[in-house]
């Protein structure tokens, strides 16, 4: 005959196998909060954030607004501008500082400039980021 302890563990391993199975591959914290991977590469952040608007091939559109074409873009060939732009924003583009690190930012401003026929190869470095976005925002309470 099954003791009461070893009836308990028989139930909580049906119900906590299958749990387990379901669980995304970012991680249930058990709260029902699920969290996943934070893009890091440049290529993982223009397709989880930029290419929304800007298109998987870089070429904008048009339509309620305008959004710019990244490729073959004359105006990426000098880091200071698309820095300016992705941290503080521009026109309907909101600025990324404070939602993006700056390791982000550097990266996806790097994968710009050097995908989309741009072949502007200098790096963004992450300091280069921090010395021309403005204070993140700070939490209002």
């Amino acid at each position: 005959m099954m003791t009461r302890s070893i009836l308990f563990a028989a139930a909580l391993a049906a119900v906590a196998v299958p749990a387990a199975a379901q669980a995304p591959a970012g991680g249930d914290t058990g709260g029902g909060v699920v969290r996943y991977r934070q893009p890091t590469t440049g290529a993982e952040v223009y397709e989880r954030i930029c290419q929304a608007c800007h298109m998987a091939d870089g070429q904008g559109a048009t339509g309620a607004g305008a959004i710019p074409a990244l490729a073959n873009n004359p105006k990426l060939s000098g880091a200071p501008y698309p820095i300016m732009v992705v941290t503080r924003g521009a026109g309907a583009m909101p600025g990324f500082t404070g939602m993006l690190s700056n390791a982000q930012m550097a990266e996806v401003i790097g994968y710009v400039r050097t995908h989309f026929g741009n072949a502007y190869a200098k790096p963004v470095t992450e300091a280069d980021v921090a010395a021309l976005a403005p204070a993140p925002p700070t939490p209002s309470h």
